[in-house]
């Protein structure tokens, strides 16, 4: 199977986030490398390394069926020729619930491939108290789905 080609990070961070909303496990590890170094560490959970394991810790995330929207604010993106660094706030919402989950902190990494840009690293951790109020519309930078 073909993978996609992400011309630049911002394109593998947004098939990412739009796999992640429709729990599509083959768009989510698209955005993956294959290379066995990758890790991900979810929040509240161990480093997960190696893409056969990465790709499990996914399917146990989708298969709880919840349906969830992001909204990513303050974005801090460091870009070089071959690795990408994006650090951002996910604000989580689940559907049903008036409110948002409690911010995470995200950095995911992308590192420049023979077939386009590819997630090499994912590590999020609940956000400090003084971060949890609810982001509005004018700071809010991205809201997917």
């Amino acid at each position: 199977m073909k993978k996609a080609l992400f011309a630049t990070p911002q394109d593998a961070e947004t098939a990412f986030y739009d796999a992640f909303v429709k729990r599509d496990l083959e768009a989510m590890m698209e955005v993956w490398s294959d290379d066995d170094d990758s890790y991900c560490v979810h929040p509240g959970g161990a480093r997960i390394s190696g893409i056969d394991r990465i790709r499990e810790s996914w399917r146990q995330i989708f298969a709880s069926g919840q349906d969830l929207r992001f909204s990513l604010r303050d974005q801090l993106l460091i870009h070089t020729m071959m690795l990408a660094v994006h650090s951002v706030y996910e604000h989580v919402f689940i559907a049903g619930q008036s409110r948002a989950r409690q911010p995470m902190i995200a950095t995911n990494i992308y590192q420049r491939t023979e077939r386009g840009w590819r997630m090499v690293a994912h590590h999020a951790a609940a956000a400090p108290a003084s971060l949890r109020a609810e982001p509005d519309t004018e700071s809010a930078t991205k809201t997917l789905h």
